[in-house]
């Protein structure tokens, strides 16, 4: 794709990739901030300890499946400040706590107060068997964004630091082939698209560093057959979703083309199937409980408003799971 690059009167015209790793990874990047993303946006992690519960439970069921190792390594892809770590490590059984090897990876700084168990990385640790789980880190993979042109030509959209857009040259290379397969465009001007081929090759890379075990992605997500006409990308700051704007002050952020990442062996599934597949059920308790514990009663009562919002159409259950076994046999973990 052509590096298209220039000054103008909104400051730095360049692509979305480009603008969106400086504004998120760079000095000063929203990612790199003490406050971390929790600061702006409840993820599922932060919605209940059930979804960490669940996770752990996964962990165990893959530890069984490897023979209980020696060690079985948790690798927390996309960790913001180790929320979803520390929720797995407090939930699992001792004894599998005890072989259990816990990684951090994120880019910013590691945070003043977490578990000394757990070690910060900023890439994932090669060569270890166990889980890797990357709870909303491929949609902060920055991607280019295409647009198509008056001609029906899709080109590349250049942005300026204060989010003001221009087109670009003409998609061409690798990139016009991961289009052409994964999200073509019709000639009509104005549909837009954001090629993924960054995430897939980010994901290949990460599931590589399994020598056994299980790799999952969780994202906002869509497949080939539905892909959005207008794409996805979107700002979010302060717990409200905002225009895109590449200056640090916000995330930015686009749904991820989960299909075209898995790779051979792979399963899609929606949140809520994976979920009730590990235990997570939104139903209430029965009305008999209140009457004979009343304190039971209102925990469950809890516990199942967590687990609706988890699943919920329209929220945090729209959220996909792509599994990606290696060595292992998924069907052991999560049944189909």
């Amino acid at each position: 794709m052509t590096n298209d690059y220039e000054e103008g009167r909104s400051g730095r015209v360049r692509g979305w990739r480009e603008a969106t790793e400086a504004a998120l990874y760079g000095p000063g990047g929203f990612y790199r901030r003490p406050a971390g993303p929790a600061a702006h946006f409840r993820t599922s992690v932060h919605a209940s300890p059930l979804y960490a519960n669940a996770v752990a439970r996964l962990l165990c069921r893959l530890d069984a499946e490897l023979g209980h190792p020696d060690e079985v390594a948790f690798v927390d892809m996309g960790a913001g400040r180790g929320e979803l770590t520390t929720g797995v490590l407090a939930a699992l059984p001792a004894d599998v706590a005890a072989r259990v090897r816990a990684y951090a990876v994120e880019r910013a700084e590691r945070p003043e107060g977490l578990d000394p168990r757990v070690a910060w990385r900023s890439a994932p640790p090669p060569d270890v068997t166990g889980l890797l789980f990357a709870n909303e880190w491929l949609d902060n993979v920055p991607v280019d964004v295409v647009e198509v042109a008056a001609d029906g030509t899709p080109r590349r959209v250049l942005v300026g630091d204060d989010g003001t857009e221009s087109p670009g040259g003409p998609v061409e290379g690798p990139d016009a082939h991961w289009l052409a397969r994964w999200w073509p465009l019709d000639p009509e001007p104005g549909l837009r698209a954001e090629v993924g081929r960054p995430r897939d090759e980010a994901w290949a890379a990460a599931v590589a560093t399994l020598t056994r075990g299980l790799a999952v992605a969780v994202d906002y997500a869509h497949t080939r057959d539905a892909r959005p006409p207008f794409g996805t990308l979107t700002g979010f700051r302060e717990g409200r979703e905002t225009a895109p704007v590449p200056d640090g002050e916000s995330d930015i952020t686009a749904h991820v083309a989960l299909d075209a990442c898995a790779l051979a062996g792979a399963r899609l599934l929606g949140q809520r199937a994976a979920l009730g597949a590990l235990g997570v059920s939104g139903g209430r308790p029965p009305l008999a409980l209140a009457s004979s514990d009343p304190a039971a009663y209102v925990r469950a009562l809890s516990r199942a408003g967590q687990a609706a919002e988890l699943t919920a159409p329209g929220g945090l259950g729209d959220f996909g799971w792509l599994l990606q076994p290696v060595g292992v046999r998924l069907e052991s973990l999560l049944p189909a």
